[in-house]
């Protein structure tokens, strides 16, 4: 795996064209814009997502993606998860057969219900073998500045997910493998949820127990909906699971956890929004889609459910706390 294409030049998609390189791999960069692949070229910088971070020499961009990917030995999908459908649309035909599809989306599709692997092999007439799920701690500065991370790359084959692993691993980014491309999916969708409602709690100007406690009951009904999907109750205990959900939910560099912080604070969704560069936090979309799927298998989600009530009936912040203590008592 020699020749890695990443289609997307946001963040996260930057960060793992970035990782791929510092382990060796020859790396095109796909950016919708120009402007990106002037400055990914000329300066080495990705100003409008990565500001300040020295890209290799040997990770090169393009706005043509049939350049992108041509002679890849594996393809990246690095577009948001709402997005993928239509991307995936024109992509399709020119994707090299029979590599591997490594998908850094997280976020389940609206109206269909589908996870991001679900959407590629359905749209991309991809066999799931070749799918590939990266997950787990993935806040993108802080791998990007090289600070050490572990991460999961999770694919039904496990050869597959070793190969990604050893393209992927260097001295700051080390991956682990699993089996459980549902669990890490709906453990990636599910904790944006959650991190929302951890911002809504610091906003609101709520300590330590009030996060433990959103935290670990947010685990749980993660947990209970990927285990209904057919999900290992294990894969929720890992780092695609709690590792991701605590990085999500504690760091400021999290943008979904600003985002819940700037709802508590007055600001609309639109406003928001707006104040976070123009992007929409996954977590606002996610709960709208995994709201749906926990009704659909009977799986009570009590902070999605509270979080899609702040975000699309106007509840108060303040509101969404007093509805979860009100709830009926029960034992853990």
């Amino acid at each position: 795996m020699n020749r890695v294409a990443v289609l997307g030049s946001g963040s996260w998609g930057t960060t793992f064209a970035k990782v791929l390189a510092d382990a060796g791999r020859d790396v095109r960069l796909w950016a919708r814009r120009s402007e990106v692949v002037r400055d990914i070229n000329t300066d080495q910088v990705n100003h409008d997502y990565l500001e300040g971070i020295s890209l290799p020499a040997t990770l090169t961009a393009t706005s043509d993606v049939e350049v992108a990917v041509n002679g890849a030995d594996a393809v990246v999908f690095a577009v948001p998860s709402q997005s993928l459908r239509e991307n995936l649309g024109v992509w399709r035909d020119l994707l090299p057969t029979r590599v591997p599809i490594i998908s850094l989306a997280k976020g389940v599709e609206i109206g269909t219900g589908l996870r991001m692997s679900e959407v590629i092999r359905t749209v991309g007439h991809i066999d799931p073998v070749r799918i590939v799920v990266v997950s787990g701690p993935n806040l993108a500065r802080e791998i990007a500045q090289g600070q050490a991370t572990a991460t999961v790359v999770a694919c039904i084959d496990h050869d597959q997910a070793i190969a990604v692993q050893q393209a992927s691993a260097n001295d700051y980014f080390r991956p682990y493998t699993i089996t459980d491309v549902i669990g890490a999916e709906i453990a990636g969708a599910g904790k944006n949820i959650i991190a929302l409602a951890c911002g809504m709690a610091e906003g609101l100007g709520l300590a330590s127990n009030t996060q433990a406690s959103l935290i670990t009951r947010g685990l749980d009904e993660i947990t209970r909906l990927g285990v209904a999907l057919g999900a290992q109750a294990a894969t929720f205990a890992g780092l695609a699971g709690i590792g991701d959900l605590v990085a999500t939910c504690s760091s400021p560099l999290s943008r979904n956890r600003t985002f819940g912080v700037r709802l508590a604070q007055g600001m609309g969704l639109e406003a928001a929004q707006a104040a976070g560069s123009g992007q929409v936090a996954e977590g606002v979309v996610s709960c709208r889609s995994l709201r749906a799927l926990g009704a659909t298998y009977g799986i009570s989600m009590p902070i999605t459910d509270a979080v899609f009530e702040v975000c699309y009936h106007q509840l108060p912040p303040a509101e969404l706390v007093r509805s979860l203590m009100k709830r009926r008592h029960t034992p853990e």
